[in-house]
């Protein structure tokens, strides 16, 4: 064989050493980080009011609350533990959602806002071999979930929207309000492209079974009055995000 020929062969060797490096994607052993934008779409709906004073306790049909659309930035951190199946830690800087009265409410307008923080762990199946560039996935996990910074509008805060035409303002006050604590399930899908040994690009989309229980707290003239709903968010989540894998 010529040196021309042996040439030749190792080169193109190198060259299928190369290509096959580049396309070879997430396997077992592999962590990738994500960083990325979240934009979370609540699929909300909300029980009425119920207040509770002067020993008995009323719903007050035609009332309710809604959740406005958020954004944040998000973190995911995912480890291979085969060439398919993965395990993804979600975090991200808590999204601010804006509460809004709904039904009789509705003249309130803004009646609220929260932060809510909810670390999430998936399981991911991930379709196609480690070396394709193209990777579907499908996931499944849970998040625990607990709001900070609940603020209430002057209107809430000050116990107005419990004036009623039998006891007047007697049961208004200063009112403070707590939103309860819950593990919920998540679902997600979505699609890795991988640019080359290191750089990814990820895109997906996450249904998550939340609710809350909102449960506020006024001290009026006549005595503690609690009012409470619960909110369910369901939000719809997509993340678009570039991963580098380690």
């Amino acid at each position: 064989m010529s040196m021309r020929k042996r040439a030749l062969g190792v080169m193109n060797v190198m060259a299928t050493l190369l290509i096959s490096t580049a396309a070879h994607a997430q396997s077992l052993g592999d962590v990738v980080v994500n960083l990325g934008w979240f934009h979370l779409a609540p699929q909300d709906s909300s029980k009425p009011l119920t207040v509770s004073a002067l020993g008995t306790s009323t719903t007050e049909t035609g009332t309710g609350a809604s959740v406005d659309n958020a954004d944040t930035f998000g973190l995911t951190a995912t480890y291979f533990i085969t060439d398919h199946i993965a395990a993804t830690a979600v975090l991200g800087v808590p999204p601010k959602f804006d509460l809004s009265g709904s039904g009789s409410l509705s003249s309130l307008g803004q009646i609220g806002t929260a932060y809510e923080w909810s670390p999430t762990l998936l399981l991911k199946y991930y379709f196609n071999d480690a070396q394709s560039r193209l990777r579907p996935y499908l996931g499944a996990g849970g998040s625990y979930v607990w709001y900070s910074g609940v603020k209430l509008s002057s209107a809430m805060s000050s116990g107005s929207f419990l004036y009623s035409p039998s006891y007047g303002a007697a049961l208004e006050g200063p009112t403070t309000v707590k939103l309860s604590s819950s593990f919920a399930p998540v679902i997600n899908a979505g699609v890795s492209y991988n640019i080359n040994k290191h750089w990814s690009v990820d895109a997906s989309l996450s249904y998550m079974w939340l609710s809350t229980r909102a449960t506020l707290t006024t001290q009026s003239q006549l005595g503690t009055v609690t009012s409470g709903t619960k909110i369910k968010l369901n939000p719809v989540i997509s993340f678009v995000s570039i991963g580098y894998r380690f």
